[in-house]
């Protein structure tokens, strides 16, 4: 069952009429402002004709804050391409329509903690990369949708939508819970969509890229690590490459997470906070993991990237020997010292690790299915890549194998020829390593807030003096955003999930996490800092008549800079931005671990 593809949203001083425009269904769905029902009703001329209208072409969903229910519309959307003759569309735009017509309900208090919310809620909405499509489900790759039932194929797309995938699947659950209100449901990913007509030998096909970014564990780089005790990891995406020539379709999945196991990185200024791990009661969510992923993918390939040294060599360590332990035969880990490999810029050395998953990649193969609808193959299996952040090294093994399985497919559907390489195809291949690296940011963008790093190598083939440069900027920026402003983007992310659920009598009968106040340090040390760097410098540039009290100057706003810095380094967690809203916790070796519950 489709959704309806635009509206005329009607808005009255008493309900919202929302009309589909594009069926030729006169039928309106009636969103009462002041009882909050929901109906689907036929148009008998009820419009009122002072009703506010404008076009929509789609419900985000409805949340509800300390003032009461918000109603969030699609008002802007633009053109990705096809999958399968299907129109995908990408979120330029929202709004967000109160029910109540007035705040005069809220106490000044109330009223200054709901804004809070309204801009979280604007600041999630405003994440780039949500994608919808209204006849297509986005929520699954090819080869699932077809492995499915004619009953399945008779749902409403919200109905069948991965869950693990739906982004608004909260916001929408107060209309789902109607069946009658499918064609008002639409589900929304958040990743990356990339459709491209691209040509070899003359042959025209189109070239797609899918990553479906998951809901569960879902967060910010630092706030979000290690897996949880449902068995979900932190930035599981699932990345799917389609082909598409003459009706013949072709698909390839790879997925990324986070290491399954419990560990933290909590943001205290340093650049690279210390990794804080308990391996000790993790092997039965490690084990859950597995089960799920084989359940959905099939047989799996572990392939991990982070250093054999420090921190990142005790996970590497940890997550070697749980591999070990659970003696699961469907999964292989596959172990590749990216940095220590790839030093002073020998980037060809990853031929090592794609020599070494050759087997690996003729096993699993990958999902094809012809023009007349019979399956010629389908993918036995995937690889499991990540680094720590899952990011950047990931990002690039991952288009590597991607080429790999492209070249089989495209000389399978007769565009490339037995002897050519898909490498000599200047043009395509361009085409194909900027989309990539594209993806690569888009992920990056949503974790850790910059672009992606290594991409020069992703969109070139090649590292250079200039990728390095910005490799820099962007882990300086990585820095900034992720101590003072992960905070807030992860209490975002959680409310738009549904982790965190307000209530409209929060700050009277209930407290409210928003009333929470930092200690006085956050305030006054960094003030300090700033002013006795300030006079510092002027002591420095403006020479005194007396020397001696000049140094004297220099000294006591010297002293009173390198005595605030230290605090602020001594006492980093408490400058850096917090996520206020309540979550689930664990402890960890002593450690808070950050741990978001499984949203339903």
């Amino acid at each position: 069952m489709a959704v309806h593809e635009s509206f005329h949203l009607h808005v009255t001083t008493d309900k919202f009429y929302i009309q589909p425009v594009d069926s030729g269904i006169d039928e309106l769905l009636v969103i009462d402002r002041v009882s909050q029902e929901i109906s689907l009703q036929a148009n008998k001329g009820q419009l009122p004709e002072s009703s506010v209208t404008k076009i929509i072409y789609g419900i985000f969903g409805m949340i509800r804050l300390i003032a009461g229910p918000y109603l969030i519309v699609i008002t802007k959307r633009e053109k990705i391409g096809d999958i399968d003759g299907r129109t995908v569309w990408k979120v330029v735009s929202t709004e967000v329509l109160s029910f109540k017509r007035t705040l005069l309900h809220l106490t000044e208090q109330q009223n200054a903690h709901n804004k809070t919310y309204l801009s979280m809620l604007d600041n999630a909405l405003k994440m780039e990369s949500y994608y919808y499509s209204t006849n297509y489900d986005l929520t699954h790759s090819f080869q699932r949708l077809y492995n499915t039932s004619p009953d399945f194929h008779s749902m409403s797309l919200l109905e069948r939508a991965d869950p693990r995938f739906t982004w608004n699947g909260h916001l929408l659950r107060e209309l789902s819970q109607q069946s009658e209100l499918g064609r008002y449901c639409l589900p929304i990913v958040h990743g990356f969509i990339e459709c491209q007509s691209c040509t070899i030998n003359n042959k025209s096909f189109d070239y797609i890229l899918v990553s479906r970014r998951s809901v569960y564990r879902a967060g910010t780089r630092f706030y979000v690590r290690g897996i949880d005790t449902e068995g979900q990891v932190a930035n599981f995406v699932e990345t799917e490459q389609i082909v598409q020539y003459e009706g013949n379709k072709c698909s390839y999945v790879q997925v990324r997470g986070s290491i399954p196991l419990f560990w933290t990185q909590r943001p205290n200024l340093q650049y690279k906070p210390k990794f804080k791990m308990n391996t000790s009661s993790h092997i039965e969510v490690f084990k859950r993991h597995f089960d799920d992923l084989v359940y959905n993918y099939g047989d799996q390939v572990l392939i991990n990237l982070i250093n054999h040294t420090g921190g990142e060599g005790q996970l590497e360590k940890a997550f070697s020997q749980s591999v070990t332990n659970t003696q699961n035969p469907k999964i292989r880990y596959e172990y590749f010292d990216f940095h220590h490999e790839c030093r002073k810029m020998r980037w060809d050395r990853l031929s090592l690790l794609t020599d070494r998953l050759g087997e690996d990649v003729k096993r699993f193969g990958y999902f094809a299915i012809s023009k007349d609808g019979n399956v010629l193959s389908q993918q036995e299996g995937v690889f499991r890549t990540n680094c720590i952040d899952c990011l950047d090294r990931t990002n690039v093994v991952q288009g590597l194998l991607a080429r790999i399985i492209l070249e089989t497919q495209l000389t399978r559907l007769g565009v490339l020829e037995a002897s050519q390489r898909i490498t000599d195809m200047k043009t395509f291949i361009s085409k194909f390593n900027n989309i990539w690296a594209d993806n690569a940011d888009a992920v990056s963008k949503q974790y850790a807030g910059t672009g992606a790093l290594k991409t020069d190598f992703t969109r070139q083939g090649k590292r250079t003096k200039m990728g390095l440069v910005m490799d820099g900027w962007n882990s300086l920026i990585r820095y900034f955003k992720n101590n003072f402003g992960d905070g807030f983007r992860q209490d975002a992310i959680d409310l738009i999930l549904g982790n965190y659920t307000v209530e409209e009598n929060e700050g009277i009968s209930r407290p409210s996490p928003l009333q929470a106040e930092r200690d006085w340090k956050f305030y006054a040390v960094p003030v300090i800092f700033v002013i006795a760097m300030g006079m510092c410098l002027i002591s420095i540039l403006l020479p005194d008549e007396s020397w001696s009290e000049q140094f004297m100057y220099i000294l006591f706003w010297g002293t009173a800079s390198v005595v605030s810095l230290a605090v602020i380094y001594i006492y980093g967690s408490e400058f850096v931005d917090q996520p206020k809203l309540v979550h689930t916790h664990a402890r960890v070796n002593g450690a808070v671990m950050y741990d978001t519950p499984k949203t339903a």
